[in-house]
């Protein structure tokens, strides 16, 4: 409990980070005395009574300047889903409060953090889904062209599509016309779950509101069904325990799905209250993205997000280890996501490094040969989402080499 009231105070602050720079000039921040590279001596400028007044007005702007200028904004999600773990572990990881500093922002969702992206200021980039580009290519809802606007450093991991239902429920098809709640409106689950019965032709009612209040709408039987499409296990279903008031419902992978998503499974182990051993619910899954703004390479915002870039691909390895989320391990640096065009820094990156495990070229092609050798047939016929999971286990192992 005391982790998780840390947390939110950290996410809290990093909230605020955007509207910060006038408080900070008028609340007089504390002032470095030392140059660079020395240990942080601080004093107020209330401490320095026989200082110049315009001495004691240039050390406070130099501080804010530089306070600024290596700062970059994360916006996530709500404690539902995934996206706020894996934004505090990229500030745990990243930040050292010099060179670089990284704040999570606690925000609603993959579509609502791509608008954030686009046009709210202070925000550098956020977590989304692959396909909300695809959502709002089609909708036209937040402009044009934003393929040309959007960028991603990396495709993280695979978002588990949540299908919690009534005990009469037994199929998709089976919610034609009733109330499926798709979670907070501008969430990346609202999005894809429009998408995914879009695509599918089932005509749902839809609601929205948050999970916990959905459970005890589908408790008292205000509603029919509940999604939530996030990492596993994801904070909201794991709480859950058996109740004949609701079940998992499986997901079954048509040809209809197959361009946008994969096929998965929830199991005993994500969430052991609500699925035996023996009984794994099928799914699928969409990937996280981390997008940011196609910003013009001569800006101030581009050089930070760069620096950013350049830390998030030095440091890979200490995302793989605890006490980081468990999705780490999915990420493979090197994949391609179409439909994206990578930010120019990480495209350069992955270029020139050769043989740092998670954003190699030369790994990813090992890995390739590395399945080839194994089984021909398996390497042509094995779906993306189980090549990942077999890619995440590759890292760990060479992971393991290299500390012996």
């Amino acid at each position: 409990m005391r982790r998780f009231l840390t947390l939110f105070a950290i996410l809290a602050a990093g909230a605020l980070a955007p509207f910060g720079a006038a408080n900070a000039q008028t609340a007089q921040p504390p002032l470095f005395r030392n140059s660079p590279g020395q240990p942080q001596v601080f004093r107020t400028p209330g401490a320095a009574q026989n200082a110049p007044t315009a001495s004691v007005n240039t050390e406070r702007e130099e501080f804010v300047n530089r306070l600024n200028a290596n700062t970059v904004t994360i916006v996530s999600g709500n404690p539902n889903g995934t996206y706020l773990s894996i934004a505090y572990d990229i500030s745990a990881v990243l930040d050292d409060g010099n060179d670089l500093r990284v704040l999570p922002v606690i925000g609603k969702g993959g579509a609502q953090n791509l608008r954030d992206i686009l046009y709210l200021k202070g925000v550098d980039m956020g977590i989304t889904q692959s396909n909300i580009l695809r959502y709002f290519n089609e909708t036209g809802e937040v402009g044009r062209n934003i393929g040309n606007r959007m960028r991603y450093i990396a495709r993280l991991y695979n978002e588990e599509m949540h299908v919690l239902v009534k005990p009469e429920i037994n199929a998709l098809q089976d919610l034609k016309g009733k109330k499926v709640n798709f979670s907070d409106i501008g969430s990346g689950t609202q999005t894809t779950s429009k998408l995914i019965f879009q695509d599918l032709k089932i005509p749902v009612q839809e609601v929205n509101m948050g999970q916990a209040d959905a459970f005890e709408a589908l408790k008292k039987g205000e509603i029919d069904a509940t999604i939530l499409i996030a990492g596993k296990p994801t904070g909201a279903f794991a709480k859950l325990a058996p109740n004949p008031a609701y079940k998992l419902l499986p997901v079954p992978y048509t040809p209809e799905l197959y361009e946008h998503y994969l096929p998965t499974t929830l199991n005993n182990e994500d969430y052991p209250g609500m699925i035996s051993k023996e009984a794994p619910i099928n799914t699928i899954a969409v990937s996280a993205v981390l997008a940011v703004f196609n910003w013009a390479p001569n800006t101030d915002r581009h050089r930070r997000v760069a620096k950013f870039t350049e830390a998030f691909f030095k440091n890979f390895d200490k995302f793989i280890e605890k006490p980081r989320h468990p999705k780490w391990k999915e990420v493979n640096l090197a994949a391609d996501l179409p439909g994206w065009t990578r930010f120019s820094t990480a495209q350069e990156i992955l270029s020139r490094e050769k043989g740092t495990v998670g954003n190699s070229v030369e790994v990813k092609q090992a890995f390739e040969q590395f399945i080839a050798k194994i089984s021909p047939q398996d390497a042509q016929g094995t779906s993306q989402l189980s090549r990942d999971e077999l890619f995440a286990k590759f890292l760990q192992w060479h992971s393991a080499q290299k500390t012996r």
